[in-house]
């Protein structure tokens, strides 16, 4: 059994622990309230900008297709906006979104398992495949496992439209100059504190809507004309994209974290709880031999 000194130790110890883990989840939770009504207002923002790029996209194409049929020599992508291009995947893009920091669970090692997976996969299907990563714990991941990646840092550390839109154009760059021929983002959608999904979604090209064979392209009237106004959506878009899945993966993180630092602090206090109840036996038996040899010295005086 150990020393009292020793188990006084450790339970100094493991209390000191449990503040700080109490601590890091009450921080956590008040970012994620602010956290989750971010996102709550973007998302639908967010998703009814892409519904309405798509249906646009699938109108101009079938509009564009139908032109071209009629025009030998013409190619139909070559009358798209540039960020609508459709191309053979041959060469893609992964955009990996982790955090910085660690103590959050199974937040970064998800992500990173299956960042890993959708490259090995792509890799063995014959493609071409480039990482980006926002995040060191993905960057540090990757790199151990001899994944080449392009980090950004810093983007944590002010997040806004503004650094949506320095990401927007670091990974657009290739796209436009067809280095590659598709982008996807690698990110946790946030569902609730307890819960976060790995999602893998193509941003780039847009996908088109689900009944986009049905769309009647003479009923769209586009104002002022169809290149302005892809012009103007299409940027907006990827913008609108990339923010809205920065902050479900902020808001991921910090629902793990919170979940991680209260499970920790829960078990620190069951650590407490068995440290005190070995430290009162290891003190009841220091006690009870103190007094044995009390009693055999005052019969040892009598005799």
């Amino acid at each position: 059994m150990a020393s009292l000194k020793a188990i006084r130790k450790r339970i100094s110890t493991v209390k000191s622990t449990q503040k700080i883990t109490r601590a890091m989840k009450m921080v956590a939770g008040a970012r994620l309230n602010r956290a989750q009504q971010r996102i709550t207002e973007m998302r639908p923002y967010a998703l009814k900008t892409q519904e309405m790029l798509s249906e646009i996209t699938s109108r101009v194409q079938a509009a564009v297709q139908e032109g071209a049929e009629q025009a030998e020599g013409v190619d139909p992508t070559e009358l798209l906006h540039p960020l609508l291009a459709l191309r053979q995947e041959k060469r893609v893009l992964l955009v990996v979104l982790t955090s910085d920091r660690g103590l959050c669970g199974a937040f970064n090692s998800n992500i990173n398992r299956a960042a890993e997976r959708e490259y090995k996969q792509r890799v063995g299907e014959g493609q071409e495949v480039r990482v980006a990563v926002i995040g060191r714990k993905g960057r540090d991941y990757l790199q151990r496992r001899d994944v080449p990646v392009d980090y950004m840092p810093g983007v944590w550390d002010k997040l806004g439209y503004e650094t949506s839109k320095h990401v927007g154009e670091k990974i657009l760059t290739p796209f436009l100059e067809n280095e590659v021929d598709a982008i996807y983002l690698v990110y946790n959608e946030f569902k609730s504190a307890m819960s976060q999904r790995v999602t893998t979604e193509r941003l780039l090209p847009v996908p088109p809507v689900a009944d986009s064979d049905g769309l009647d392209s003479g009923e769209f009237l586009f104002e002022p004309s169809r290149t302005a106004l892809l012009e103007h959506l299409a940027p907006l878009y990827v913008d609108i994209s990339i923010l809205r899945a920065l902050y479900e993966s902020q808001a991921s993180e910090l629902g793990a974290r919170m979940t991680a630092m209260d499970s920790a602090t829960k078990n620190a206090t069951e650590m407490i709880d068995k440290l005190t109840l070995e430290y009162n036996k290891a003190r009841q038996a220091a006690i009870t031999k103190e007094l044995m040899e009390i009693i055999g010295g005052s019969e040892a005086i009598k005799d």
